[in-house]
This record gives C-alpha cells, sequence and structure tokens, in this order.
C-alpha cells in the first residue's frame, strides 16, 4: 500500500442486511402526467400517433408493460440471456473485475507512453472510460455492495476522471470554437457561395470596416454595433483578435489542466485509487448476501430504478418547447436552465452502464443516440460560456467584443439544436402539421 491509501482500497467488513433499496419494480402513481408513455417509451411509428415501437431501429432492450389499469407504465430493462443460471454475486463481479482489468490496462499504457502526447490521450480515454463504469456500477448497484468501501473509492473514481478530463476538454472546445470563428467569418466556402447569392460579396469588396461605436458582447449576440452597416466587416475585423485571445485563454488552461493531470497521477491519492481498483480486480466488495440472490431477482429492479430516475428528470425538461425548431429558449447564457440537462445526460449513462450488466449482448441504440446528444449539449454550452467569459476580459476592442458576442450566439444556437435533436430521440413521433 502506498501513502494515502488508508481508507480507500482497505476492506471494511461491516454487516449489511441484505439488498436494501431493491425499489422500484414499475412506475408509482403520482408521476408526472405523460413521463412514462411520452419519455420512457420508444418512438411512435403510427401516421396516427398510437404507439409503435420500432424494434429495428432499437433492439430487444426495451420491454413495455402495462399495469392493472391498462396505462402504460414504462419499459423494463430486458433481461440477459444468461442472467437467470447466475448469482447477482457472479453477475456484478465479473463485470466489475473486467472494468478493473481494462483500468489497470490503460494505465500500464499510459506510463509506457512516455513523450508521445496521441498515445497518452487515448490511454487516458480509456482509463476514464473505465473509471466511470466502475463508478456507475457501485452507485446503480449499491445495496448489493458494502457500500461504506464502494462509495469511497466511487468519490476517489469521480475525483480521477473529472481531473483527466479538464485537459481534453480544454483542447476540443478550443478547437470547435476556432471551427466556429472560421465558419461565421465566411473563411470557408459555404460562406462564399452565401455571399454570391444574397448579393453580401460585392458589398464585402468595399474594404473592411471597423465599428466605431461601443458595444458589449451581449448585444452583439444579436446586432451589430451601431453605427456599422456592415456586420460581416465588423465581425472580420474582430474575428482575429477574438480567435487569438481564445487561443491564448484555452491554451492557458489547457497547460494548467495538464499539469494537473500529472500532479494528480504521480500522488499518492492516485496511488491509493490505484490499489483499491487492483483489490477490485481480484476481489468485489459485495455484501455476503449478494451469493445468495438470484441474478434475475435482485439486478433487473436497481438496473429498472436507475431508468425510472431517468425517465422522471427527463419528464421534467421543457420538451414540449425544445421540440419545436428556432424555439430560441437556450439563447440566454444562464447556467441554471442548462443544470438540469447535464443532470439527465449523467442519468442517461447510469441507465447504460446499468443495462451493460444485466444486458450485455444488448444494447441500447435510443440510450446512446440520447447521451450524443446531450454530450454536444454540453460541449455547446461550455464553449458558450468560455466565449462570454473572454468577452468580460478588460479593455478589449469593440470589434473583439462583438465577435464574441456573436460566437456565443452561434454556441447558444448550437445548444438549442442539441435539445431539439435529444427531443426528437425521446419524445412521440407526431404526424407533420398542416401548413
Amino acid at each position: 500500500m502506498t501513502p494515502g491509501g488508508a481508507g480507500v482500497a482497505q476492506r471494511h467488513d461491516q454487516p449489511t442486511g441484505g439488498p436494501a433499496g431493491r425499489i422500484g419494480i414499475g412506475y408509482e402513481p403520482g408521476g408526472a402526467p405523460g413521463a412514462c408513455s411520452a419519455v420512457v417509451a420508444g418512438p411512435y411509428g403510427g401516421n396516427d400517433g398510437t404507439y409503435a415501437p420500432d424494434d429495428a431501429s432499437y433492439g430487444p432492450v426495451m420491454a413495455s408493460r402495462t399495469g392493472d389499469d391498462g396505462t402504460d407504465r414504462g419499459a423494463a430493462p430486458e433481461i440477459g440471456a444468461d442472467l437467470a443460471s447466475h448469482t447477482a454475486d457472479e453477475v456484478l463481479a465479473d463485470y466489475l473485475h473486467q472494468q478493473s482489468a481494462d483500468f489497470l490496462r490503460s494505465l500500464r499504457l499510459h506510463r509506457e507512453s512516455g513523450s508521445d502526447a496521441e498515445s497518452a490521450g487515448e490511454a487516458a480515454r480509456q482509463l476514464r472510460r473505465a473509471a466511470r463504469r466502475i463508478s456507475a456500477t457501485l452507485h446503480t448497484f449499491r445495496p448489493l455492495t458494502e457500500e461504506a468501501w464502494a462509495d469511497q473509492l466511487r468519490s476517489e473514481l469521480g475525483w480521477l476522471s473529472g481531473t483527466l478530463a479538464r485537459e481534453q476538454a480544454c483542447a476540443a472546445r478550443r478547437e470547435r470554437l476556432m471551427a466556429a470563428l472560421q465558419r461565421l467569418t465566411g473563411r470557408g466556402p459555404e460562406r462564399s457561395d452565401r455571399g454570391d447569392r444574397t448579393g453580401r460579396g460585392e458589398r464585402g469588396k468595399r474594404g473592411d470596416r471597423t465599428t466605431t461605436g461601443p458595444a458589449t458582447s451581449s448585444a452583439a449576440s444579436s446586432a451589430a454595433p451601431a453605427g456599422d452597416p456592415d456586420p460581416d466587416g465588423a465581425l472580420s475585423a474582430g474575428a482575429a483578435r477574438a480567435g487569438a485571445l481564445l487561443d491564448r485563454q484555452l491554451t492557458l488552461a489547457r497547460t494548467r489542466a495538464h499539469s494537473a493531470a500529472l500532479q494528480a497521477l504521480g500522488s499518492s491519492r492516485f496511488h491509493a485509487v490505484a490499489d483499491s481498483v487492483a483489490v477490485l480486480a481480484s476481489e468485489a466488495p459485495l455484501a455476503r448476501t449478494t451469493a445468495e440472490l438470484p441474478a434475475d431477482e435482485a439486478l433487473p429492479p436497481l438496473a429498472e430504478q436507475a431508468h425510472r430516475r431517468l425517465a422522471e428528470a427527463v419528464a421534467a425538461l421543457p420538451l414540449s418547447r425544445a421540440g419545436y425548431p428556432y424555439n430560441a429558449a437556450a439563447l440566454a447564457a444562464d447556467q441554471r436552465q442548462d443544470a438540469p440537462w447535464h443532470q439527465v445526460r449523467m442519468l442517461v449513462r447510469l441507465s447504460r452502464y446499468a443495462r451493460e450488466v444485466i444486458a450485455p449482448e444488448c444494447s441500447d441504440l435510443r440510450l446512446a443516440e440520447a447521451g450524443r446528444a446531450l454530450e454536444w449539449h454540453r460541449d455547446a454550452a461550455e464553449a458558450a460560456a468560455a466565449a462570454a467569459a473572454a468577452a468580460r476580459t478588460p479593455r478589449i476592442a469593440p470589434a473583439t467584443a462583438y465577435a464574441l458576442g456573436v460566437l456565443h450566439a452561434d454556441q447558444r444556437h448550437e445548444v438549442e439544436a442539441a435539445r431539439f435533436a435529444f427531443g426528437r430521440v425521446w419524445l412521440p413521433r407526431t404526424p407533420d402539421r398542416k401548413s
């Protein structure tokens, strides 16, 4: 054991009273109206709007269930083919052993990568992938584990995954914003064609124009600076300096994140986490009674409970408005309106990983598509926040602030598009409206 490992890798044999918390068999009454049918059930494929799941698209993972009163109670996770012949201890231990082995293998690859930044980055991604799955499994199936030991390990894995993710996030954010600036300023062929169609190509030949009046980033997100009849020229004038400012800030943030990751990987805290995962690779911290429980009775209710939490969180989202394109609901830069969507992204991940445990041979394409849409939402929201932070830099030129405001608005439009895409995955398909 390395220093700092006390309380992390050490097993605590605490008496447990069985799988406490095994609730969630079905949807309790009193939930949000339509939460199960509109959020949990599969897509509506009928022309009349009736329920018609597309089994070819989503696979045999979701099984629709109907209550005694005839109402749809959502979809239950499909039980794996081999689940009935094993105990809960065997299934959970096998999955945790596999993910722990992947964690240790990725750690070895990271150490062997040396100065190869690309190999080190790929190893770090695989390390985070395994850490997320271990943490999610310990969270979802917590009543079947030794809770004190599992909670400590889950907390430490969350710290490690978050620390390693910051460098990659800064690099991806910089690339995203630079590409958006290039697209907005019309240096690509798409913008040139549009300029020819709208007649702005001739206007652009009159020469570059810069703004002469003051402008704030909030005003710039919707209109050009006062007194400038050519918004394209104002955007081009400030885009170069805005790009340089963003590049400097995000490169600095990435450098700091890289230093923090290296420091974390060399700390006693990380070695304690590695020791805990090494213990997990040979002996899973499961409750004594888990070995006596059939897997098909103990695991699906907990996976369904994770799915129900996801359904309730999605039901609380304003999907009725997000389902309309160009609704402008996401243009306001308010972290409070983004937080519920970020929470749903985490719950989608928990539900998807729970399905990997109970039905590894089946994949839910809808959860995968929803996760990608919400990752797009997160990336766009964080990029918009970075543009807004850059616009608050003291003593920047009005043209630079205007370009950053346009960039901020562009990324908030991406947030809106991601919400629309998520709604298309989860909400029922309705017949096209008649104009």
